[in-house]
């Protein structure tokens, strides 16, 4: 079914329900802010981008999805694949890879491809997500550090012998603040759930900055002011030969998108005891990346993070979602400016915090206690990720699954008679 869900709440809305999504849409928005300058800076993009991303992506998602709840934007997940299409094609390369990626997503949704979430291996997911929040993490420690180096390799074994070689470069202040944001963070997080805790802690840390004057990169100071409005729309530079060449980054990034907003939302069904239409999430996030390339933003999914905050903030439909993209769009033109005082360090607590839940510790043990087969695919992917590349990692590890999956099936009774044709 490819109905969008807002259509079939609207049929029973009510002021209170509007007061109820106002209030976890202006809650999520106030999370996803940060997260989307952070995600776009460790990209390789520019701050603004993911705030176009969150707000573009994001209202289209809520719009045209199949959840209620759905709360849609850029994600860490895509950082590893973000930062390599941009570092080898360029920004421009990246727009046109998500115009495309949108193009297939719709495909998929209009062809009912959405039920074959079921067939990608548990382990290979599991795999890839450490692996992606592996790369975050590690990223991120040339600012929470404070590191004087030019330019981070992109290479994992490449990356950590040259952080390593810059240890006495280390900036203090620039620790110091990361340490007080992360501080904040976990303890906002348990003792006050409800309350914009992200925005506050990251705000505190760069307050720390600017009211010390201390020596600690901010936005500003590395990209300048940001934008206070939304780029004009226009169809990216399309051509035969970029389009062979971006082929295969566009089909990564679909498969992303696909997958991670289907796992948000069966994540989100079993918060709220419902039911998403997952066709209709692929075609929502088919015209969210397409709407997003024509604003040049980078390529958006359901966010799971997010998705929850606004479940338990109280939002109960699609209009939390387009509520919390119009407060972002609100912020962009009145308080752009501000953005630039936020500090790097403390920008890099909060994605090295999001990559350790994305990884869910908490569910380590489990994976330990799986059978031998699902423990190897999970390592196999998450070293093929860490170490080579996420296509290849994604590749291998459904391959390894599917034929995994064939060789459980169960053999044929020996009775068994071919059918006459």
């Amino acid at each position: 079914m490819l109905k969008p869900k807002i259509l079939t709440t609207l049929k029973t809305y009510s002021w209170p329900l509007f007061r109820g999504d106002m209030i976890a849409g202006v809650t999520v928005a106030m999370v996803a802010l940060p997260l989307s300058l952070a995600i776009a800076i460790a990209s390789g993009a520019e701050p603004a981008d993911g705030l176009v991303t969150a707000i573009i992506g994001g209202f289209f998602i809520s719009l045209l999805g199949g959840s209620r709840v759905q709360i849609g934007g850029p994600t860490g997940a895509f950082i590893v694949v973000v930062f390599s299409v941009v570092a080898e094609h360029g920004y421009d390369g990246l727009v046109v890879a998500t115009f495309m990626a949108g193009l297939i997503l719709l495909a998929a949704g209009y062809l009912r491809i959405g039920n074959l979430i079921a067939f990608v291996p548990e382990s290979v997911v599991n795999g890839f997500t450490i692996g992606i929040a592996i790369i975050i993490a590690t990223s991120q420690l040339k600012d929470l550090f404070g590191l004087s180096l030019s330019q981070v390799p992109a290479d994992f074994l490449e990356k950590i012998p040259a952080l390593w070689q810059a240890r006495g470069s280390l900036n203090p202040s620039a620790v110091m603040v990361a340490v007080v944001t992360m501080v904040l963070i976990v303890l906002l997080r348990r003792g006050l759930p409800r309350f914009p805790g992200l925005i506050f802690a990251v705000a505190t840390g760069s307050a720390i900055v600017a009211a010390g004057d201390l020596s600690v990169d901010t936005i500003a100071s590395r990209f300048g002011e940001l934008p206070n409005q939304l780029p004009v729309p226009h169809l990216p530079a399309l051509s035969a030969a970029r389009v062979l060449e971006l082929f295969p980054s566009a089909m990564i990034i679909a498969f992303l998108a696909g997958v991670e907003s289907l796992l948000s939302a069966m994540v989100a069904d079993r918060m709220i005891a419902g039911q998403h239409r997952p066709n209709a999430e692929v075609v929502a996030q088919g015209y969210a990346n397409l709407a997003s390339s024509l604003f040049a933003g980078m390529p958006a999914t359901g966010a799971i993070a997010r998705t929850a905050t606004n479940i338990r903030a109280g939002g109960k439909t699609p209009v939390a979602g387009l509520i919390h993209a119009l407060t972002i769009l609100v912020f962009m033109a009145l308080a752009a400016p501000m953005a630039g005082y936020l500090a790097m360090p403390s920008l890099a607590a909060l994605l090295i915090l999001t990559a350790c839940n994305m990884s869910e510790p908490h569910k380590w043990r489990s994976y330990l206690a799986a059978n031998p087969a699902d423990r190897i695919l999970l390592v196999v992917t998450l070293l093929l990720t860490v170490m080579v590349d996420l296509t290849v990692a994604i590749g291998v590890g459904v391959s390894i699954g599917l034929a995994l999956r064939l060789r459980n099936r169960k053999s044929p009774p020996s009775d068994w008679q071919p059918p006459d044709r």
